[in-house]
């Protein structure tokens, strides 16, 4: 906890819930239901990466059961994040390592692609949606990742 603010750190409200969500036995379904958000969304807040609507984060606090830290973890959910901060090196967890690995061997390909279809520029992370779904198959169930981004085109002057 910051003594300058009072105010819990991002890594110490994801540490509280995260204890939280494990001692009760919840499920990220349960608690973005709780919030009535989106499980991607609500998942990257409680992992410090976005933040909350007031509301969103009250329900989430109380839904937790977190007791007198509930207040705190609510009021940090909503603060603004300093995104991927923590990420100064490739992450060396085998799922998101993939993730750094498609996008070395893919990333060219999927940029040329995005350019033939839509043009010289860059889809956002700001407007942005993320899901992730089971795709079962009889030779082992499929991840499917499926993520769509406004497409902003540079200017040109």
């Amino acid at each position: 906890m910051s003594e300058l603010t009072g105010l819990l750190s991002k890594v110490d409200m994801t540490e509280i819930i995260m204890a939280s969500k494990f001692m009760q036995g919840r499920t990220w379904k349960e608690i973005s239901a709780a919030a009535g958000m989106s499980e991607v969304f609500v998942v990257s807040a409680c992992l410090g990466q976005n933040a909350l609507p007031a509301e969103a984060a009250a329900k989430v606090a109380g839904f937790l059961e977190l007791g007198n830290r509930a207040k705190d973890v609510e009021i940090a959910l909503q603060m603004p994040p300093k995104k991927g901060q923590e990420a100064e090196t490739v992450s060396k967890d085998p799922l998101i390592y993939r993730f750094h690995e498609i996008i070395y061997v893919y990333g060219d390909t999927i940029k040329e692609l995005i350019h033939e279809e839509f043009g010289d520029g860059i889809m956002s992370a700001i407007d942005f949606d993320l899901f992730i779904e089971r795709i079962e198959n009889p030779k082992g169930d499929r991840v499917k990742v499926s993520m769509t981004g406004k497409f902003l085109a540079y200017n040109q002057w």
